[in-house]
């Protein structure tokens, strides 16, 4: 400080000075109130909720909304929703020979989804209410600042944000999306590390894994790539609005995942985790269920497989398998299971919806038995409650092998269940308390956070907004060629190169080994 008095001001002396008067560093001040249109893409409840939450933070925050939704809430201050359930099939309580048929392999799901998402946006950009919302203001401009949508199985989601010329946000309700990394970020997740979103294991670890992830990433890039082609050469006789321009690269990706539960790995700026935003403060338990919870003298289990599966479709083998254990336990089970269920046993609950998040965070709850949807992840992670995991599609292998890996679940194949197993797999997870413990560390580390995900939210969409899009948060690996990313060009040189100069030392050793030879065979007679 004496530099400072004495009028010498070096350059570290006004730095301080400056932090003396100015104070401590702030963010920017808000946005003024953004104009939003938003469109959910895929009529899936999870899916909804968590297109819900972000679109609750803006509004809460001051920014106005517009949303097209197949599930509408009503609207509120900020708030208008456009219903477009009409045209998007709802899939609630599907038979599980469907489920296991039609999502569990990326050859059947990963082409279903960029079908059914090219036909979702077909319907939603013919909607003269989407025609209308895209059509310019009376001053040639938009009259919304940014577009947030969820991406599916393809990019024609984008086009409002391309047709208007809007900054564009996708939100992804899932761990990111392997497979689309590429077109979304400019960047292809490193096989060797980062397992892909349907793979069955946490982190590659073995060599088997390793070449196991990097088939199954590039075989899900040509699956879904070749699927995008075909429907594109169908209708190459009159072209799509959205497949006529070149979609827009998003500004940020909001995604529906935390480290606390997902591998240490590297991603660009405009990726923002958000997990556990759709975690709602908790309510209080209907009296039916809450009496029922705190006369368990010994606990209570949870057991859903989510809004999708329906229960009731199982093959009578399983149901007869998991109604056999759980009647041997001592704690009380609460069943979701939709229709009637004969021999319930006697310590059980059935309803056909459950209030999932309160009855979780209940301390008297001690297991979840799920199916590894990242909804349900995030609750049982939030209330730190050990998992029993029987993963059937799409992200939810992986999700259980995080839990797993994190020391706090026990995954196992629901095809190949029996009594003894799923009897044996209960007590254990129960009766071990390494489990419990890591459920509360895997908690405490998920709760450890510098900024709540709803403020997240409201500080990156504000912040794109500030920076007309925030064209620098997106990397310059989106301006490259695949050759050029992997730098074929690159090691083509190389190679060449290294051709030419071992080319050349061979010509020139070969020139020197003839010299020789002639200089010995002519230095030999004059000896002579």
């Amino acid at each position: 400080m004496s530099t400072v008095f004495s009028g010498r001001w070096d350059s570290a002396s006004r730095l301080l000075l400056l932090l003396v008067v100015a104070g401590p560093l702030t963010t920017p001040p808000p946005a003024d109130g953004m104009r939003v249109l938003a469109v959910e893409t895929i009529a899936g409840k999870s899916h909804w909720n968590f297109m819900r939450a972000v679109l609750r933070s803006l509004t809460d925050a001051g920014h106005a909304v517009t949303v097209f939704t197949p599930f509408p809430d009503g609207d509120r201050d900020n708030y208008t929703e456009v219903d477009t359930s009409a045209a998007f099939r709802m899939k609630l309580d599907v038979d599980l020979a469907e489920v296991l048929e039609k999502f569990a392999k990326p050859s059947s799901i990963l082409p279903l989804i960029v079908t059914i998402s090219r036909s979702l946006c077909d319907a939603i950009f013919r909607d003269d209410r989407m025609v209308a919302a895209m059509r310019p203001s009376s001053d040639g401009g938009s009259v919304y600042d940014m577009v947030i949508v969820e991406p599916v199985g393809s990019e024609c989601v984008s086009h409002a944000a391309t047709a208007m010329g809007l900054p564009l946000v996708f939100v992804v309700p899932s761990p990111m999306i392997s497979h689309f990394e590429g077109p979304f970020l400019g960047h292809v997740p490193n096989p060797a590390a980062v397992s892909h979103l349907m793979a069955g294991h946490a982190v590659p670890r073995s060599f088997v894994q390793r070449f196991g992830n990097s088939v199954l990433l590039a075989y899900s890039v040509f699956l879904v790539r070749y699927a995008e082609w075909s429907l594109k050469r169908q209708d190459a006789a009159a072209p799509k609005p959205f497949d006529v321009l070149e979609p827009v690269r998003p500004s940020a990706v909001f995604v529906n995942s935390h480290f606390a539960t997902e591998a240490s790995r590297p991603l660009p700026p405009n990726v923002v985790h958000v997990g556990g935003l759709h975690l709602e403060q908790p309510k209080s338990l209907p009296p039916d269920i809450l009496e029922f919870i705190n006369e368990s003298s010994h606990g209570v289990i949870y057991f859903t497989f989510g809004s999708v599966v329906k229960m009731s479709t199982m093959p009578n083998y399983i149901q007869k398998s998991f109604k056999e254990a759980l009647a041997q336990v001592p704690q009380r089970v609460l069943w979701k299971y939709e229709g009637e269920m004969e021999d319930v046993p006697p310590n059980v609950m059935i309803k056909k919806w459950f209030p999932q998040r309160d009855i979780l965070l209940h301390p008297n709850v001690k297991l979840f038995i799920s199916h590894g949807g990242i909804s349900g992840v995030y609750e049982t992670v939030d209330a730190g409650v050990p998992v029993l995991g029987f993963p059937l599609f799409y992200d939810q292998h992986r999700n259980i092998a995080n839990l797993v890996d994190a020391g706090m679940a026990i995954s196992m194949e629901l095809l190949s269940v029996s009594t003894d197993i799923i009897l044996n797999s209960i007590l254990e997870l129960i009766n071990n308390e390494k489990y419990s413990i890591n459920a509360k560390i895997t908690s405490a580390r998920f709760k450890d956070r510098p900024m709540s995900p709803e403020k997240l939210i409201v500080y990156w969409t504000e912040y794109i907004h500030r920076h007309k899009g925030a064209p620098h948060l997106k990397s310059h690996a989106l301006n490259l060629t695949w050759y050029q990313y992997f730098l074929l060009d690159v090691i083509a040189t190389v190679l060449i190169l290294s051709l030419i100069i071992l080319f050349m030392c061979y010509t020139i050793i070969k020139i020197i080994y003839k010299n020789s030879l002639k200089y010995l065979y002519d230095f030999k007679p004059k000896s002579e």
